[in-house]
């Protein structure tokens, strides 16, 4: 995120025949190389940035913002996915046939919902208790089949079956 203030110390740097440092702050490549060499567009176009300098570093921010997600109170505003992995790989683990056929109803819950649950959603097709849907589809996250994060709209956790 750029300052207004290290525009304005750049800016100063026209006294040292480093026209268009500024420019080159905010990410105005073409301009900035222009005005380095054209002496600021003979003093016009460096006088004349004084007063654009809060727009180029609003505008510069604004994209920056909308290429990295980040909203402008500083906050993620994409989904992090988490990703488990574990160092558990001696022997495989052993599932009851209960559990195995309820992981297949959360891949098929999953699958009409475009890959993407949560736990009240698959509660409602699986009908089986919240904590049973949490338990199984925890350890669908640590084996690596499933990515958990929160939706950014609602902030509810959301299961992300990767390969649906």
């Amino acid at each position: 995120m750029n300052n207004i203030g290290t525009s304005y110390v750049l800016w100063l740097g026209c006294l040292l025949q480093l026209h268009g440092l500024q420019r080159l702050y905010n990410g105005k490549i073409f301009t900035g190389f222009l005005w380095l060499f054209t002496f600021g567009l003979m003093g016009f176009g460096q006088l004349l940035d004084l007063v654009l300098i809060p727009g180029m570093v609003e505008e510069h921010n604004t994209k920056y913002q909308e290429k990295y997600g980040i909203s402008p109170y500083g906050t993620q505003t994409r989904p992090v996915i988490q990703r488990v992995v574990t160092r558990e790989l001696a022997a495989p683990p052993t599932i009851a046939p209960d559990r195995d056929r309820l992981t297949v109803k959360l891949v098929r819950a999953a699958e009409a919902r475009q890959g993407k649950l949560t736990v009240t959603q698959a509660v409602m097709d699986t009908e089986v208790s919240f904590a049973e849907v949490e338990v199984a589809l925890r350890g669908l996250v640590k084996t690596g089949y499933v990515d958990v994060y929160n939706d950014p709209d609602t902030g509810v956790v959301m299961y992300d079956f990767r390969e649906l």
